[in-house]
């Protein structure tokens, strides 16, 4: 008897693109067997909102994915005052390939209400997140509609870290410090998160040897993908050293696709929303020392090769 085949898991991607969040979107449109995208919410974050929405389509637009809904979410945290990335990610947020503006309008409505509307819609426990920028769209949904927590089967996250502390601050991640207090509603909500901090994307790092591998592809989507790394990866080269750079976002879709790349624990988060000196912190009790109990699983560990591996695959599919 020939088994049936596997239905795609839905998934929606929330984002602020951001060069790495533009390989993680191509990835998810590279896995239509694994997953199905119901639609991409933009926020505030690398770039302002304006910014960000428009990456979001031109990426669709460049995976030949014009249909695929996109919303403008939040254009700002839901307390604090913004806090961009133009430094790291440059004036667009995709400096690196010259890619054309996008021809696909943007969805009528607002990045929040999609979220609600469309978990409510769901059946329970059944649509994954993907959050690859600041958690504001979420937090904010989580506010309007407490009720989309049996609607969600996990939220998959890029955000936090622990014994690589941060990367804005020196107690804070940049996806957490732009929106502790969303960051909070998240972690306290009770949906199942995985986690994919600094500690585990520090090891994901974008050599020349696997910058060169996108590149050989000679495709469209191949030379721009060399083009979004070579540019994003300076940053990071100068600031630690290395010959490369943190390939954060993508892990969240590789998680997805190949859990068998990762290792972490499941422990106790908890987001620093009082101080200003830790503002943004992820307070993770990895040795269990408090009697909090586990609501994420932590992912400290990556197959690199393996990771980088998947990602030539997939990204050759595009032609």
């Amino acid at each position: 008897m020939t088994p049936s085949p596997k239905t795609p898991r839905p998934i929606i991607i929330d984002t602020d693109p951001g060069q790495d969040d533009a390989v993680a979107i191509l990835l998810a449109f590279a896995a239509p067997e694994e997953l199905s995208v119901l639609g991409i919410t933009a926020v505030a974050g690398n770039v302002p909102l304006p910014l960000t929405e428009k990456n979001v389509r031109k990426i669709c637009e460049l995976a030949g994915r014009p249909d695929t809904p996109v919303y403008a979410g939040c254009a700002r945290p839901m307390v604090r005052r913004g806090v961009t990335a133009e430094h790291v990610h440059g004036r667009t947020g995709l400096d690196g390939p010259d890619l054309p503006e996008p021809t696909m309008a943007l969805r009528p409505g607002h990045g929040v209400d999609f979220l609600v509307e469309t978990l409510m819609a769901a059946h329970d426990a059944s649509v994954t997140l993907c959050m690859l920028g600041p958690l504001t769209n979420l937090g904010m949904a989580l506010v309007k509609e407490p009720a989309i927590v049996t609607k969600i089967r996990e939220v998959v996250l890029m955000g936090g870290g622990w014994r690589e502390t941060g990367n804005i601050t020196p107690a804070a991640e940049f996806n957490i410090h732009v929106d502790p207090h969303a960051a909070h509603n998240v972690f306290a909500s009770g949906v199942p998160i995985t986690m994919m901090p600094l500690d585990v994307t520090h090891k994901a790092l974008t050599t020349r040897k696997r910058v060169d591998r996108f590149r050989a592809l000679g495709t469209p989507v191949g030379t721009a993908v060399a083009d979004l790394l070579g540019f994003f990866e300076r940053f990071d080269e100068g600031k630690y050293g290395t010959d490369g750079a943190p390939l954060h976002d993508p892990c969240v879709i590789a998680w997805l696709l190949r859990p068998d790349l990762f290792k972490g624990r499941r422990v106790a988060v908890e987001i620093e929303t009082g101080s200003e000196r830790t503002m943004g912190m992820t307070v993770v009790d990895w040795w269990g020392v408090t009697a909090r109990p586990a609501n994420a699983l932590v992912i400290d560990q990556i197959d690199a090769d393996g990771f980088f591996d998947l990602l030539s695959e997939r990204l050759s599919r595009f032609r």
